[in-house]
């Protein structure tokens, strides 16, 4: 015969104290969890949505990143020749030549300059951005000294505003627009013609990489091969999704430091519900005796307990979750270490990340319960009454 489950919701309110405050200790740690989860869900969204499976990433073989080397410009017609390319209305391949540099802005805030990349693109490459949208003004004039910022360089710094002027490399960039592409890495570029980018910088003969858009995601995978694999080039393709998977490593210390200060804060606030469990078996052990004499056996007090627990840690776990809702959303930048550039990104809290937070809270009620339940199935009826 099994115990109800509203008698130990009876004894969590009856020890209103207790409850309280190892809840809050269990809800502290499950913050810390979700913080660092929602950071982490932020950073990969910001990282791996922006690729698109149905583009290559083209660069020098060897290359690491679109800032380091460069290949020969003669070469650009061919890879737009190759199989597997899709083509715009007028029937001309999608592709583009690009240039990323890194120039120093000022932070709109005053608290410092921070790298911000700047990207030279061909026309073709909006097509290959579909999920860049302008939200204000117009796109960039190509052979003009005109540039678009993204969403995050808008928010974030001096001068990024429709009908500012940027001062870098030769001269002044006059900002024509503002783009939004939902919050993934591209939302922390500016955006300008290649031709102009490239002569400001000194950069003129070749492109840093190319962009090819394949039919769909089979020819995508084979274009990538066709490109590495073809001895007139010399050129090495990725999948963009590929490339942006790896700029991810950005957060291996947030990671680290995070998952080190949650386990530290999850042993204790797992001794935390042991001792509050051992009070009550110690504060309870009569009821405990006569729930025996009435029938409940051993095993039933010990789920009863451990039932208990797993509710203290699931109200701690409520509690965590709606202690980091206010900062959902909230931006922060990172230093990328692949582009030398700052990259912005969001707490993400999602269904996953609160999922596994309760799952996280109800793993420290176990590991903090079991023992306690344990004692008191194993307590002896008699001495317990004399207690």
């Amino acid at each position: 015969m099994a115990i109800p489950i509203s008698y130990n919701i009876r004894n969590l309110k009856l020890r209103k104290g207790l409850t309280i405050m190892t809840a809050l200790g269990i809800a502290l740690t499950v913050t810390t969890a979700v913080f660092l989860m929602a950071l982490l869900a932020g950073l990969k969204k910001a990282f791996m949505a922006s690729g698109d499976p149905v583009n290559v990433l083209v660069m020098r073989k060897g290359s690491t990143a679109e800032l380091s080397g460069g290949f020969d410009a003669n070469l650009f017609p061919t890879l737009k020749t190759l199989p597997g390319i899709a083509t715009d209305k007028e029937g001309q391949p999608i592709a583009s030549g690009e240039w990323v540099v890194v120039v120093v802005l000022p932070r709109k805030d005053g608290t410092g300059e921070v790298n911000v990349s700047v990207r030279g693109l061909m026309p073709a490459g909006l097509t290959l951005r579909p999920g860049a949208k302008l939200v204000e003004g117009r796109w960039f004039t190509p052979g003009q000294r005109e540039v678009v910022v993204g969403r995050s360089i808008h928010d974030r710094f001096s001068g990024a505003n429709v009908g500012d002027s940027m001062d870098f490399a030769k001269g002044q960039w006059k900002v024509v627009g503002v783009f939004d592409s939902g919050g993934t890495a591209y939302d922390s570029e500016i955006w300008g013609d290649v031709n102009q980018i490239a002569a400001d910088f000194d950069r003129q003969g070749g492109y840093a990489s190319a962009y090819l858009r394949a039919t769909d995601a089979i020819a995508a995978d084979a274009l990538k091969h066709r490109v590495s694999d073809d001895q007139r080039l010399k050129l090495e393709g990725t999948l963009e999704t590929e490339y942006y998977e790896k700029q991810t490593s950005s957060g291996g210390a947030i990671k680290f430091i995070g998952t080190f200060v949650a386990v530290i804060m999850a042993i204790g606030s797992s001794f935390a519900a042991m001792n509050t469990m051992y009070a009550a078996v110690a504060y309870r052990s009569r009821e405990i005796a006569t729930l025996r004499i009435i029938g409940f056996s051993r095993p039933s007090i010990l789920t009863s307990f451990v039932i208990e627990a797993l509710l203290l840690s699931l109200l701690g776990a409520i509690v965590g979750i709606a202690l980091i809702l206010p900062f959902n959303g909230m931006s922060t930048g990172i230093g990328n270490s692949l582009t030398f550039s700052e990259t912005v990104f969001s707490l993400h809290l999602t269904w996953g990340v609160a999922l596994a937070a309760v799952v996280f809270a109800m793993i420290m009620g176990l590991l903090g319960g079991f023992a306690p339940a344990w004692h008191a199935a194993r307590q002896d009826i008699l001495t317990s009454l004399r207690a």
